[in-house]
């Protein structure tokens, strides 16, 4: 199984071809996301359309909101669940100097036995175990 990361996600969403072909060759089951991908997403988004004053502006902005929505209705999303938890708080022990939010979908990512791909390699290569790919830059 494969877990987009948040970068993944957005180099899909505009169109990247050479993600786009290599997503689009897996069978359905085989591709995932987190609920943190989710929340960062959502976040952006929610702040263009905050930041949005004229109405061309806030047509774009609603747009890629809806864009975002309707990706993840479509997209089997990872919960943050107690074996995450539980691998969470063992990765936070081993002070990595990583972000928040990549501990979380790295925690999500071994929880579920998965493979992340992602193009931030310097900061998840550091949690040990975790399985990472960048197909971005193949």
């Amino acid at each position: 199984m494969y877990v987009l990361d948040t970068d993944h996600i957005s180099l899909y969403q505009h169109g990247d071809v050479r993600i786009g072909r290599r997503l689009d060759s897996l069978p359905p089951n085989q591709l995932v996301t987190t609920i943190v991908s989710y929340e960062e997403q959502l976040a952006g988004r929610l702040a263009i359309v905050r930041r949005a004053h004229t109405v061309n502006e806030r047509i774009v902005a609603y747009r890629w909101l809806q864009h975002t929505l309707d990706f993840y209705c479509r997209m089997p999303v990872l919960q943050f669940d107690q074996a995450a938890g539980e691998i969470l708080q063992s990765l936070q022990q081993l002070k990595l100097r990583t972000g928040t939010k990549d501990l979380l979908i790295g925690a999500i990512t071994l929880a579920n036995e998965a493979t992340l791909l992602t193009r931030n390699l310097r900061d998840f290569q550091r949690v040990p175990g975790l399985m990472i790919e960048d197909w971005a830059s193949q």
